[in-house]
């Protein structure tokens, strides 16, 4: 048996699936579980009481974590004149246009998120193909296509994450690192929660909240008791 499937039937034997976890120590067990030699990312997963196949239930939103992610996040702007400037005064990576979009459609993809200013986007259009499937195609609905880009880029450097239900109504999200301390972690979760909340659709019906389970990036998951994050949120 290789190495790593040892290691992850010693993570295993750490959790206990029939049950839900508190949030406490949840997170604990989580981070007690990991076994990779670099720093895992911490991910939740909820499953959510909606059908992504019709658009009124569609959940898609932002959110910026109180503690981060604890990695470098490197962004790309859209932008022009002043709003260029502005871009890279507030730190973003990559500041341009028809330069950025010629570099992308020859296969460059050196970078996590784009912001671009409105007037920006029927040029970012000609790449639509190209950034969509990957995730990084601008959206007003996420905050990452406006004029206000000094905003977007610090927000974005400071942890914002995005999120979006996939077909079988669950969210992945990451909510920092496993060597975060357990209540930064707490706090992250609980802001991600709070923001699906908010982001329910009108036509969702019955339980909205059906299952929240948390990971390392290579260790097991584990079901976290739904009515205590429930709790936790304002």
């Amino acid at each position: 048996m290789p190495k790593t499937a040892n290691k992850y039937k010693e993570a295993l034997a750490k959790i206990d699936r029939s049950r839900s976890y508190g949030l406490a120590e949840g997170i604990e067990s989580v981070k007690a579980a990991a076994y990779a030699k670099f720093d895992e990312t911490v991910e939740v997963a909820v499953r959510l009481g909606v059908d992504p196949r019709h658009a009124d239930q569609m959940v898609r939103g932002a959110v910026v974590l109180p503690n981060g992610l604890g990695k470098d996040v490197r962004v790309l702007v859209f932008a022009k004149g002043e709003k260029e400037k502005e871009a890279r005064d507030a730190g973003a990576d990559y500041v341009g246009a028809e330069d950025l979009v010629a570099k992308i459609q020859e296969g460059w993809f050196e970078f996590d998120t784009a912001i671009a200013t409105p007037d920006m986007m029927g040029l970012v259009g000609k790449i639509g193909k190209l950034l969509g499937p990957r995730g990084l195609m601008p959206n007003p609905k996420v905050g990452t296509v406006t004029f206000d880009v000094g905003r977007a880029v610090k927000e974005c450097k400071a942890g914002k994450v995005e999120f979006r239900v996939e077909k079988a109504g669950i969210v992945h999200a990451p909510v920092g690192k496993v060597s975060f301390d357990a209540e930064k972690l707490k706090e992250n979760l609980v802001a991600l929660v709070e923001a699906l909340v908010k982001a329910k659709p009108s036509a969702a019906k019955g339980t909205y909240l059906k299952k929240i389970s948390i990971s390392s990036t290579m260790g097991p998951g584990l079901n976290l008791d739904i009515s205590e994050v429930q709790s936790k949120l304002i």
